[in-house]
């Protein structure tokens, strides 16, 4: 039997880890599918990490995988190595791909071959665009700074990053759960003269976190990861402890930061920022200080995405 033409085979694979978010993927993948207007052949491959449920009502025009080892760094990684574009995008499940967002990664990285991976721009979408909340109005400044992340740190945030396929396949995996897969993934590529550009062009939406408390356990798993990195001497002890008074003192630091940023628009706005900040800051250093005490990081590392 004569088979039919095949599909054309994609530019992009974008990659998309998913645990337990069905209606968040479901915003994802719409956008996604919206972006086929701009006619660059692409593909989708979401991975499933341990969900109670899989989506297969959602990805029913998708790739769908199975990823058994907690983390999205494994998941990504599973995503990367059944891909066939030339370009891997990743992206959250619960981000909205701006309009035009595969269009520019492809253009971006043809114009500027001596560029192998991409860092795009990641911004709060407010429930009330009107009367954004103290937690938006926080994360929309300090939880997604990019631009930073490149420039000082060399890594770009996974959330919306894309690279060549061979040069990711050169640089390997990222790393599982013990690890901040995208810093230690772009600190290695890096090292191996990658070069990664932050494009704020290229931008993606995501929800703020709707409490503290869901705040705050994205924190632990940085505050844990940064732990696990002193070692046993005094020494080193006294520094951590040292970072914690820094920390809880920080907020005054970063008044600056929140009057220059571009990322609020009003007096409410800013003050509601510093407000946050302060709360966060107050807790992280608090948390630095109880992992003094126990010197195990491991259930908070291990924990952080299994709701």
């Amino acid at each position: 039997m004569a088979e039919g033409p095949m599909p054309p085979y994609p530019r992009v694979s974008v990659i998309i880890p998913h645990l337990n978010e069905p209606d968040e993927l479901r915003r994802c993948l719409d956008a996604l599918n919206a972006q086929k207007v701009d006619g660059i052949p692409f593909e989708i491959i979401v991975v499933d990490n341990g969900s109670r449920h899989l989506p297969k009502a959602v990805c029913t025009d998708v790739t769908l995988e199975l990823e058994p080892t907690p983390g999205p760094g494994p998941a990504r990684s599973h995503g990367a190595r059944v891909a066939r574009g030339a370009i891997l995008a990743f992206v959250d499940a619960d981000c909205v791909a701006d309009d035009g967002w595969i269009r520019g990664i492809v253009e971006f990285l043809d114009r500027n071959p001596d560029v192998d991976c991409l860092a795009g721009d990641v911004r709060i979408a407010h429930a009330d665009p009107a009367r954004p909340t103290a937690i938006e109005a926080f994360e929309s400044i300090f939880s997604y700074r990019v631009k930073l992340y490149v420039e000082r740190d060399h890594y770009a945030a996974t959330g919306n990053m894309a690279v060549r396929r061979d040069t990711f396949h050169a640089v390997g995996p990222f790393g599982g759960i013990a690890t901040m897969e995208d810093r230690d993934w772009g600190q290695r590529a890096t090292a191996q003269g990658v070069r990664i550009a932050y494009v704020p062009e290229v931008r993606v939406f995501t929800p703020s976190c709707k409490s503290f408390p869901e705040l705050t356990r994205r924190w632990d798993r940085h505050i844990a990861h940064e732990f696990d990195e002193v070692g046993d001497h005094p020494l080193d002890i006294a520094k951590w402890i040292a970072r914690s008074a820094v920390m809880a003192a920080s907020p005054l630091a970063e008044t600056i930061t929140i009057i220059r940023s571009d990322k609020v628009s009003n007096l409410r706005e800013r003050w509601l920022a510093f407000t946050c900040v302060s709360r966060v800051r107050l807790y992280r250093a608090r948390k630095m200080l109880g992992l003094c005490l126990r010197r195990d990081a491991t259930r908070m590392v291990g924990s952080w995405n299994r709701d």
